[in-house]
């Protein structure tokens, strides 16, 4: 479970102060949601299933990390990027042993598979890293900053910044590169792709490699906030996968926006209501989304036939 990034305000701050501080706090936590959101958006565009893998993604990146800089004593920039770079090898090997092998099969069975395939990096985590809490060094040793009322660390905004940029790069990457318009035009008509001579397989594999990293990213970024374990990828894939439905399933932008609407929603409720019930917020509004909205924010409507 995710540890509040901030400590508590002093007794005697008014509401307003508290409310930006607050809200600072929803947004670190949201942007993470976003990119695991964003994780999952990219494997159902290629795939149409829930890869409830991408969690351990998360949790990978970051126990990673910390091996690599306290265990093998290697500075913590290079630390980072073997540790995103090991997962999205992780990431390729799941697609190739686990989900191309039954492609054929139905998507709820594939669904099944992605959770089995989550159980099975949890325990593997577990045997390797154990149940302790493990800490990862902050990107940029400083004091917190001042912001208006709010105090904001500095990896808070390594948060924020890794974030922004891995929405651009993402974008970039879809607009102006051959094989991002090869992935958009498999998850708009693989049969379509094919004909073109796109290998769907290969942008399959593709799209959970991409996943991966950008899991491994949040992983990487979260871990000096939080600290990390084997489990801390479960609770913040459900909160991921709730993000993404909010948004829309399959739109990007709804991805970005249903982590923000999420994270800023649990920092309210466990400021102003109670910290025990910010779990369950996030599940809160998926409910009420399915209910009212199924499409979510930004998807479309299916249409009646």
């Amino acid at each position: 479970m995710p540890k509040p990034p901030f400590p508590c305000l002093e007794a005697g701050v008014g509401w307003h102060n508290q409310l930006i501080q607050y809200l600072v706090t929803g947004i670190t936590t949201g942007a993470i949601y976003a990119l695991v959101a964003l994780g999952f958006t990219i494997i159902y565009n290629a795939t149409e299933i829930i890869n409830f893998a991408q969690g351990e993604f998360v949790m990978l990146g970051g126990m990673i990390a910390v091996t690599m800089l306290a265990g093998l004593g290697l500075p913590l920039w290079l630390a980072v990027i073997l540790a995103i770079a090991a997962t999205m090898l992780i990431g390729l090997a799941f697609e190739r042993l686990a989900i191309r092998p039954v492609r054929k099969a139905s998507v709820m069975n594939l669904i099944i598979i992605t959770i089995g395939g989550s159980i099975l990096l949890k325990g593997a985590a577990m045997l390797i890293w154990g149940k302790d809490d493990h800490p990862l060094s902050a990107f940029t040793p400083a004091p917190p900053l001042h912001v208006f009322s709010a105090v904001v660390t500095t990896q808070s905004l390594w948060v924020m910044a890794g974030t922004v940029l891995a929405v651009i790069l993402l974008h970039v990457f879809y607009e102006r590169t051959i094989t991002g318009k090869a992935l958009r035009a498999c998850a708009f008509n693989p049969k379509a792709a094919r004909l073109c001579g796109i290998s769907v397989e290969r942008m399959i594999l593709f799209s959970f490699g991409l996943s991966a990293t950008l899991g491994a990213f949040a992983g990487v970024l979260i871990a000096p906030i939080t600290f990390t374990s084997y489990d801390v990828g479960t609770m913040l894939g459900l909160k991921g996968f709730c993000a993404a439905i909010l948004g829309g399933l399959g739109s990007n932008p709804g991805a970005i926006l249903g982590g923000l609407v999420i994270g800023v929603a649990e920092s309210l409720s466990s400021g102003y209501v109670s910290s025990g019930y910010k779990d369950a917020v996030a599940f809160l509004i998926l409910l009420l989304m399915l209910y009212f909205r199924p499409a979510g924010i930004l998807g479309k409507r299916a249409e009646k036939v």
